[in-house]
């Protein structure tokens, strides 16, 4: 309780807005078993997955900019009503249908349209609250969105043979009960007046061009090529991991892969509040690296004890606690140092180059594991991610010397 106290005091509206993720996440069932529905329910290759995931990610490129300049340009909470009601109606239409080409423009209509409102959620949530109080606002967003993930992951597994139809249904009536939540329930989103020394490098430049401003600030460049390089490296739990437990485990794979999901949510659970409260002195920079290197290690004990269920969850454990330092630090980052008028521009180019950097990350891991197999593919993605490590302690070197007042 002690721990959890470190949440009040923020404003009614973040509450409501972290109870919509927690409700949403309660069904998210698709995109935790989009491998395997692509490779046991419509017999893709591993290579084939990768080229559909990676043609659907570019062409989702678009939609991303489109969904920062509306966070910036337009109500902030209707966005994600209107984007949330196109998702509803995504996954209700696919229960209603065969699975077939059809239904994978459907979901990935319903991803990017998720994908769109995050701007929206990311630049709302820096309008009402100051900035001392960011990292916990975020890690509030992130506990309630995986309170509500934890067993959705192992439903998905069971339903997964035979009641996929149902998953569908459950996602959609989950992002509709979020959308009636929000609409209804927010009502205040007044900036909150910030005049803090911290708060210097966030002032609006109404009427300049986001790459006016990113000249001005070319570490903001580096950041979002750091964070890229470690989502696309973390899209291999989605990618690599399900593959292997499939070719290692059969049909029990599905739910095994479903099981340890779960876990991933157990922990965020457990322990987002923890390390929030025990390293709140971490620079954003310095957690950035933690949460690469974690993440790698996780990988790495997959890798090494494959086949050896229990090692499964150890590897989870650690991967996750990397997930929770990358998490904190990434949204106060970008909202910290970058004008209040651009936050949904800036998160929407994130959004683009992590789709970018991944789809050809996913590209070359599922080539390597064709010709190499699981091992090369794996040993490719640890080689990879040690370089977007390095990279990250460039860049946090360099952001102490550049972003001085909020040291």
């Amino acid at each position: 309780m002690n721990i959890l106290s470190l949440y009040k005091g923020l404003r009614r509206e973040n509450y409501i807005l972290c109870f919509g993720r927690l409700v949403t996440a309660m069904g998210a069932m698709i995109w935790p078993m989009l491998t395997l529905i692509l490779s046991q329910k419509m017999g893709m290759s591993a290579e084939h997955v990768a080229w559909v995931m990676a043609a659907v990610g570019i062409l989702s490129l678009p939609a991303n900019m489109i969904g920062g300049r509306m966070a910036d340009c337009f109500n902030k909470k209707m966005n994600i009503v209107y984007l949330d009601m196109v998702s509803v109606i995504c996954y209700v239409i696919c229960a209603a249908i065969p699975l077939s080409a059809v239904s994978i423009v459907l979901m990935f209509t319903a991803a990017t349209c998720q994908n769109m409102e995050n701007p929206s959620y990311n630049a709302l949530i820096a309008d009402i609250t100051a900035t001392d109080d960011r990292e916990r606002a975020y890690s509030l967003q992130y506990l309630c969105g995986n309170l509500g993930f934890v067993m959705s992951p192992t439903i998905a597994g069971f339903l997964f043979r035979n009641y996929l139809w149902l998953a569908f249904l459950i996602s959609g009536l989950a992002i509709g009960s979020s959308a009636v939540l929000i609409y209804t329930l927010v009502k205040d989103v007044t900036p909150e007046k910030d005049v803090s020394k911290k708060a210097v490098y966030q002032t609006e430049r109404r009427g300049e061009s986001l790459w006016m401003v990113l000249k001005e600030n070319k570490l903001i460049i580096l950041y979002i090529l750091a964070i890229s390089g470690y989502y696309a490296t973390y899209q291999m739990y989605n990618y690599l991991m399900p593959l292997d437990l499939a070719r290692l485990h059969g049909d029990s794979g599905a739910v095994i892969f479903g099981s340890i999901t779960s876990v991933n949510c157990v922990v965020v659970v457990v322990f987002t509040p923890l390390i929030t409260k025990m390293f709140p002195r971490l620079s954003e920079p310095v957690k950035t690296i933690l949460g690469q290197a974690l993440l790698l290690v996780g990988f790495a004990i997959f890798l090494l004890f494959s086949g050896q269920i229990p090692f499964y969850y150890m590897a989870m454990i650690i991967l996750t606690w990397g997930e929770i330092f990358n998490m904190l630090a990434e949204s106060p980052y970008l909202t910290k140092r970058m004008p209040a008028s651009h936050r949904g521009r800036i998160s929407g180019l994130t959004e683009v180059v992590r789709t970018g950097i991944t789809s050809g990350y996913q590209l070359l891991i599922g080539f390597v594991y064709k010709v190499g197999a699981s091992a090369a593919a794996w040993m490719a993605v640890l080689m990879i991610g040690g370089g977007f490590v390095l990279l990250a302690a460039v860049l946090a070197v360099k952001d102490r010397r550049i972003y001085r007042n909020l040291y």
